[in-house]
């Protein structure tokens, strides 16, 4: 009698068991399907973003080129137009040489490795000698040289979030007021580049000095041979050139953004595909789960069954 009573309460706790990790894998499988939902939203949003970004930049290419046409047709008529510009102060070395580095990093994260190889590449970089400076866009670079004592422009606090012309020209104007007093002999750009959809790769660039070789016109429709520039190339040049550098930074963002977006598609896909993954896995074991106390309960009524007919 107490054997049969010892062997009945082993297998309602058996049971019981069986049933508990059902309903826990249950729930499992719930918030994955639920993380899922945030996974493929976060991809749909980013996607928009990305798609908007590149109209944007579209649109204000053949401004940016007319610019440039601006730059090489001035250059042709008068060549020692904006050599302020074009002085790369060989005088100025080592220690007194100073750089400015311009980072461009996310204010997010969910993006896989898009914010670290941008800060690698700027720790590879000269960017951390202590006479240089650093202008940091976007939150996640600068908690990360502020977490670590790095100094950076303090007043430099920029969004990476929707790029706009006059915030890339706000940034111009600030680096190109340094190189003209001299606090700064060297500008550069650090920021990602997107190469096609499924690579990005971070790249650093120069703004200034400007090279005059990498000044060319691009429409030879629009060239004037005998243009005259009021009140004199000079002037014209030197109000031309913030715009220019504007156009260079503007396009950096823009890039940037569309390769934090496009990380983060790519990391929210990965993650939507592995969560799809472990609900098949859960799903194989809930199935096990249910054929096992399926099995148990008709175990249970044969051998209740045979015990009852062998009593009768």
């Amino acid at each position: 009698m107490r054997s049969g009573i010892r062997s009945l309460r082993r297998r309602i706790h058996s049971e019981r068991r069986i049933m508990a990790n059902a309903r826990e894998i249950l729930g499992r499988m719930k918030s994955i399907k639920d993380t899922m939902k945030i996974t493929n939203a976060m991809y749909m949003v980013s996607s928009s973003k990305l798609q908007k970004a590149r109209r944007d930049l579209k649109n204000t290419e053949p401004y940016f080129e007319m610019i440039q046409d601006g730059l090489a047709k001035i250059l042709n008529v008068s060549p020692e137009a904006g050599n302020e510009y074009f002085d790369e102060r060989p005088e100025r070395k080592g220690k007194d040489r100073r750089k400015g580095y311009l980072v461009i990093t996310a204010d997010k994260g969910l993006a896989g490795a898009y914010n670290h190889n941008v800060i690698k590449a700027t720790e590879e970089s000269a960017a951390m000698e202590a006479q240089n400076m650093l202008f940091i866009v976007g939150q996640v670079g600068r908690h990360y040289f502020e977490k670590r004592n790095i100094p950076i422009d303090i007043n430099f606090n920029y969004t990476a979030q929707n790029p706009t012309m006059n915030r890339a020209r706000h940034i111009s104007k600030i680096l190109v007021e340094l190189f003209e007093e001299r606090k700064l002999d060297e500008v550069y750009v650090v920021y990602t580049k997107m190469v096609n959809s499924m690579t990005v790769e971070p790249v650093t660039k120069k703004l200034l000095p400007l090279k005059k070789e990498h000044i060319e016109i691009r429409d030879e429709n629009n060239y004037y041979e005998n243009a005259e520039f009021m009140p004199d190339a000079q002037s014209v040049f030197y109000n031309i050139v913030p715009d220019y550098v504007a156009g260079f930074v503007y396009g950096a963002l823009i890039e940037s953004y569309c390769s934090e977006h496009n990380a983060r598609m790519m990391a929210m896909e990965t993650a939507t595909d592995a969560a799809s993954d472990m609900i098949k896995q859960l799903g194989v074991q809930y199935n096990r789960a249910r054929q096992t106390a399926i099995t148990q309960e008709i175990t249970e009524i044969i051998a209740g069954a045979k015990a009852q007919k062998k009593n009768d």
